[in-house]
Parts: C-alpha cells; sequence; structure tokens
C-alpha cells in the first residue's frame, strides 16, 4: 500500500491520509494486525510536518481503526469498527445523486459512471497510481 499526499486536493493532508488508510482497509491492502509506520517516519516520506500524520492516527484510533502500543508501534486494529449499512444508506444514496448529477453535467452518460465506479474499485483493492502526486516510495 502506498500513501499519497496533494497539497492542492480539496480535503487536507491529514484527512488525505486518514481516508486512504481506510480504503486500504476496506479494499484488503492493510489487514488486522499490520503494523503502520511511525506518525515521524511517515511525515518524512511524505515531506509533511510529523503533527499532521500524529492528527491522522489521533482521529484514527479514536475512530477504533488503529491502536498505538507504546514500544511497539502503531497497528491496525484486531477488532475494526462495524459499519452499520442502515447508517450509511441514506448517505451513499445522496452521494450516488451527487456523482450522477456531476457525470451528467459533464456530459458522461451512466456506462461512463459505472466505469469509474469500476475503476475506483480496482484502486480500491489493488492500490492507486501515484500519477503526478507525491507518495512514498517505501510500501508500508
Amino acid at each position: 500500500m502506498q500513501l499519497i499526499v496533494n497539497p492542492d486536493d480539496e480535503f487536507p493532508i491529514y484527512r488525505q491520509i486518514m481516508r486512504q488508510i481506510t480504503e486500504s482497509l476496506s479494499g484488503g491492502r492493510l489487514k488486522r494486525g499490520d503494523k503502520l509506520p511511525s506518525h515521524r517516519d511517515l511525515a518524512e516520506q511524505l515531506v509533511i510536518a510529523p503533527l499532521t500524520v500524529k492528527k491522522a492516527y489521533d482521529e484514527l484510533e479514536a475512530l477504533g481503526f488503529i491502536e498505538t502500543q507504546r514500544g511497539r508501534g502503531t497497528f491496525v486494529c484486531d477488532k475494526l469498527p462495524r459499519v452499520k449499512l442502515a447508517d450509511q444508506r441514506e448517505q451513499m444514496e445522496v452521494s450516488a445523486r451527487k456523482l450522477l448529477s456531476q457525470a451528467y453535467l459533464a456530459g458522461l452518460g451512466f456506462d461512463d459512471v459505472i466505469k469509474i465506479l469500476k475503476d475506483a474499485e480496482s484502486e480500491l483493492t489493488q492500490g492507486r497510481s501515484a500519477g503526478n502526486r507525491r507518495s512514498i516510495k517505501e510500501e508500508l
């Protein structure tokens, strides 16, 4: 798994880190018990402030995705929080409508949206390409 940060992204860098770690968990690229780099090492690799990574790790820990073991490091939790479909369904429907609206306004059809979703699924499960963004050279 490779983390990528884009200073021009609409989300703050700590949120980008959080999103990519949770995507890696949901896509199976990160497994329970996997060790994450220290916040200082990751900050150095991404060329960002260590407090930015610490903030992402702190929030992920508060949400129950990772845990810090004193003297050992930061790990993916053995027991991950369960997302209740009933709680998420409405949010997914809103996101789907927004995606379709953006696609239709851009002149794309439903089949184009399906292809975009399939590509996103591949990135989620197989990893994203670096493109023109700064990335870690070392895999987690």
